[in-house]
């Protein structure tokens, strides 16, 4: 064993004693975490890993917004069984006037920051201009594009935020103006990017555009959520606790919180069936079939507003005809793959959006029809595979990642007889290359912002920073414009309808499937519906140790 080795076995040993002793609360015998957890009406749940940010207007990942929406709470919350439904937060009541264009919130005046200030229609004013401040650089700063001049005051274009289509009306009154019709805006309102912040905290910490500042750290940290941040420690834990100077808590039934960024799929599963917590994040791909086919009451298959695809770069000389992105779209089985590769319950994609929003009925347009992508291909100048120039499949670090690139690889040559690489970047190695356009065909998974087509549609603007692809279509970005300010949902599905068919037409991305949560969760924890979007309102859950509770 050379020293290198040796360091590595006695760091590896180290990481898991800890891991017993400091974030499991012991490895013995007796009572386990979950026991005590249960006594002292504490949740333990999985995060994968630690968010990027517990800052609402930094933060992009799916484990950031799980931390967030127990510690801030917005104008509107989630709705605890319906994802379509707006749940009351700090907003108690709304109208809205022309069409949808203009939305006026009644605060509550009971609302506080967990440091006991009032929650006022000023901090929302304040956090909105701090998400579009350009210096800021918020990757979701677009959201807030629907406030009239908030893309020109983020592109710089605007030096007073007065001109910005929020106002604070008075201390408990805030108005927004929108750029048109917008029927689905409180549905917007639920994402982590229309969250308030404390200003004075802010500020005390540094600038309003800061991007890092100490005021995310434990003991720092203000928020108005159900639950205060109380601990942070990197890769061990963040603890929440029950928040005394919330407007709702007497309906918040847990004392605390705490969140595990377990990575190792395997690792996480065997502290669940040790006892050692209530809810794993997600099951190992191969542990699925097993669990699924088992009958075991703890394990939930649940749908996911989420779709995997591949983008494409259409600057690359091979790829900059559609007719060969068409072709490589038909020699995709996708139903092999998920009934063979991933084997989870997921769905064929036929197109981007995921099944899941009522009244949205864009075609399922995409096939598997090799035959039709060899004559495409040969269209191009390319038959049989022939003079096709070299390009890579790129995926960030994830044996399921790996797999499907596999199977895809083997069905391009087999129906097509093009050579294809295949290349595996770490997570914020594979970002850079992606953003940066380095990128031959990547793999791309989004979640769903809100229950609409829009989040997913709205990606692949020419002017969005998430479209990465270099496809640029003014028929496309008009439709999605025009979708955005119309007076009735019916209208703003049909445009979408039609925005998405000219996407699946030009193929800039090749969808791959619709997701679903395979996770496993103990009995006793209640109030803990399937949620399209997954993330639950947490003053609604519970822990019922006796399993006989009902609300």
């Amino acid at each position: 064993m050379t020293v290198s080795m040796w360091i590595e076995m006695k760091s590896i040993c180290l990481r898991l004693f800890y891991f017993c002793l400091i974030v499991l609360g012991g490895c013995s015998g007796g009572e386990t975490v979950v026991d005590r957890a249960n006594r002292e009406n504490i949740l333990i749940i999985g995060n994968a890993s630690d968010p990027q940010s517990i800052d609402p207007h930094i933060l992009t990942g799916h484990n950031g917004g799980v931390v967030v929406n127990t510690i801030l709470e917005g104008l509107i919350a989630y709705h605890p069984t319906d994802d379509t439904l707006p749940e009351p937060g700090v907003a108690e009541s709304w109208e809205s006037f022309d069409n949808h264009s203009r939305w006026v919130f009644q605060l509550r005046k009971n609302a506080r920051w967990s440091n006991g200030d009032s929650v006022t229609a000023h901090d929302f004013v304040f956090a909105f201009r701090r998400m579009l401040t350009p210096e800021l650089a918020a990757q979701y700063a677009e959201l807030l594009y629907i406030f009239e001049n908030a893309e020109a005051y983020n592109r710089g274009e605007l030096d007073s935020f007065d001109k910005v289509g929020v106002k604070a009306i008075d201390d408990y009154t805030l108005e927004c103006r929108l750029i048109g019709p917008t029927p689905y805006f409180l549905l917007m309102l639920k994402h982590t990017a229309f969250s308030p912040v404390h200003p004075p905290t802010i500020l005390k910490h540094g600038k309003i555009s800061d991007r890092f500042s100490g005021w995310t750290k434990a003991g720092n940290y203000v928020g108005n959520g159900p639950f205060v941040l109380e601990d942070w420690k990197l890769n061990r834990w963040i603890k929440v606790r029950k928040n005394p100077h919330y407007w709702d808590h007497e309906k918040v039934r847990l004392d605390g919180i705490r969140i595990l960024p377990i990575k190792e799929q395997n690792t996480e599963e065997r502290a669940y069936r040790a006892g050692q917590m209530h809810r794993l994040y997600e099951l190992h791909l191969e542990k699925i079939p097993k669990y699924a086919n088992s009958g075991d009451p703890e394990y939930y298959n649940d749908p996911f507003f989420t779709s995997y695809f591949y983008r494409i770069n259409t600057t690359h000389d091979g790829l900059k005809d559609k007719r060969v992105r068409q072709a490589l779209s038909l020699a995709i089985d996708r139903k092999l793959i998920v009934e063979n590769v991933m084997r989870a319950g997921q769905k064929p994609a036929y197109r981007l959006t995921p099944d899941g929003v009522s009244g949205y009925n864009a075609a399922l347009v995409l096939k598997y029809d090799p035959d039709e992508a060899r004559r495409l291909l040969a269209a191009a100048g390319y038959p049989n595979g022939e003079g096709f120039p070299e390009f890579d499949i790129l995926y960030n670090t994830l044996e399921s990642h790996q797999k499907i690139a596999e199977t895809i690889q083997q069905m391009w040559k087999t129906e097509l007889n093009i050579n294809v690489g295949l290349k595996n970047q770490e997570w914020k190695v594979y970002l850079d290359t992606v953003v940066n356009m380095q990128h031959d065909i990547s793999r791309a998974g989004w979640i769903g912002d809100y229950l609409d087509p829009i989040t997913f549609l709205d990606l692949f603007r020419s002017t969005n920073p998430n479209n990465n692809t270099g496809w640029a279509n003014e028929s496309y970005d008009r439709l999605i414009k025009e979708s955005m300010q119309v007076e009735n949902m019916e209208e703003h599905f049909r445009i979408l309808e039609k925005a998405e068919a000219l996407l699946m037409e030009e193929v800039p991305i090749i969808p791959i499937y619709w997701y679903t949560r395979n996770y496993l969760m103990r009995p006793e924890v209640k109030g803990w519906p399937p949620k399209l979007l997954d993330y639950q309102n947490m003053k609604y859950v519970w822990l019922d140790v006796d399993s006989g509770e009902t609300p």
